[in-house]
């Protein structure tokens, strides 16, 4: 059993009989009251997200799980296929366990987060940042600069990415995983 103080971003937790993976959180003292841990909950079985509170100090069921580093090999429809790279066993498994799946690119080394009881996959664990080519992008309109302005660009997997006006087809650029959202032009 664990507290409310051990909750941390990736946590896999038991409740409501579901396992659960915490995926955001915020701890909240306010000036009047008791303090509580406010957390966005994602359901492993079923890919569900739901807001939860739980007051300080309040135990919470946790998961043990073990990560291990598999490689992508392809998508075949909804099922993805991974192999480890330690062993070379193969796993399948389906698009709701990825949380950004349009972003994975063959190849792509990821880590998989494994519950210990009965070695069941939880989830899918992108690096933190991913480096892809951009495949498709309209030409930046010259004078249109006035803010921050942006285009949509679809890269190699075949994610559509808000992109600053001066990134061109064949450039490279670094998107993060977390919020799909454009970084920096990759340095080569």
């Amino acid at each position: 059993m664990a507290s409310t103080s051990d909750i941390r971003k990736g946590l896999c937790i038991r409740y409501n009989n579901d396992i659960y993976k915490i995926t955001e959180f915020l701890h909240v003292k306010p000036g009047k009251g008791p303090a509580f841990v406010r957390t966005k909950l994602k359901s492993i079985t079923t890919g569900k997200v739901l807001d939860n509170t739980f007051s300080a100090g309040h135990k919470i069921d946790d998961v043990r799980v073990e990560t291990r580093s598999y490689q992508f090999l392809y998508a075949d429809g909804q099922t993805y296929h991974f192999m480890n790279t330690d062993d070379y066993n193969q796993i399948a498994l389906q698009e709701s366990a990825l949380d950004t799946p349009d972003l994975l690119k063959e190849g792509e080394v990821v880590t998989i987060m494994f519950n210990t009881e009965d070695s069941m996959p939880l989830s899918v664990d992108m690096p933190a940042s991913v480096v892809l080519e951009v495949t498709e992008a309209e030409p930046g309109i010259k004078g249109n600069t006035a803010t921050n302005a942006t285009k949509v660009a679809v890269v190699e997997t075949g994610a559509r990415i808000n992109v600053p006006l001066f990134i061109n087809e064949g450039d490279k650029i670094k998107i993060d995983t977390s919020n799909a959202a454009y970084m920096e032009r990759a340095k080569e």
